[in-house]
């Protein structure tokens, strides 16, 4: 079959948001900042870390500074996270439902390739990805559509034919710029926060593989 599911990671494959908000504030506690749960929510969910580091450090943090602070963060959550590693419920179920019915799956995350292999590898996903993508692997984030092009070339799958699975506004708008169809996972935002998609769910056991299939159809 040559159609294609593309999977983003934080806040689709594991909600992982709660985890990335301690790795930021033992991060920003370091540096006397202690942003609130609401400024997370407004300026951490779904974004990357320069825009999230520029906003609370009040200036631009890019270049070699942005990779050395994105290490020290990065490598937080991992610490934290890599004990507390699991799916959004009926991932793991829906995902090998895919895998049967001969579908092709990528992951494509602007989390660090580190992070991407703690929880791919956890959940032993890596043998049934055809393509797997990380922040390292493009050179524009989302929303710019990148990711998710070189996705749909790595599959030998036309865009049109791929069906994304996102959290965030950013994200959502990367898929739709690709030109693919996107499931909206509310696992981080409302429906009325995030761009039209083609379904929403709150997580996989709201939905099953035909359904996918028919969305690639249409």
């Amino acid at each position: 079959m040559s159609k294609a599911v593309i999977f983003d990671m934080d806040g689709v494959i594991c909600h992982t948001n709660p985890f990335h908000s301690m790795a930021f504030k033992e991060f920003f506690a370091k540096r006397n900042l202690y942003p609130t749960e609401e400024e997370f929510a407004a300026h951490m969910y779904g974004k990357s870390n320069s825009y999230i580091m520029s906003h609370f450090f009040g200036r631009k943090i890019e270049g070699e500074e942005l990779l050395i602070l994105e290490d020290e963060k990065e490598g937080l959550f991992r610490e934290i996270y890599q004990h507390h590693v699991n799916p959004i419920d009926g991932f793991l179920e829906f995902f090998h439902g895919l895998k049967k019915n001969n579908l092709k799956t990528g992951v494509a995350t602007s989390a660090p390739k580190a992070n991407l292999e703690l929880i791919a590898g956890k959940l032993d996903l890596f043998p049934h990805f055809e393509s797997s993508l990380a922040s390292e692997d493009v050179n524009k984030h989302k929303p710019d559509p990148e990711v998710y092009l070189k996705s749909a070339s790595r599959l030998q799958i036309s865009p049109e034919n791929c069906l994304v699975f996102e959290d965030s506004y950013s994200g959502i708008t990367a898929g739709l710029n690709a030109g693919m169809k996107v499931v909206g996972v509310l696992s981080s935002h409302q429906k009325e926060e995030l761009p039209i998609c083609h379904l929403y769910i709150n997580d996989y056991k709201e939905l099953d593989v035909k359904t996918v299939i028919r969305l690639l159809e249409d």
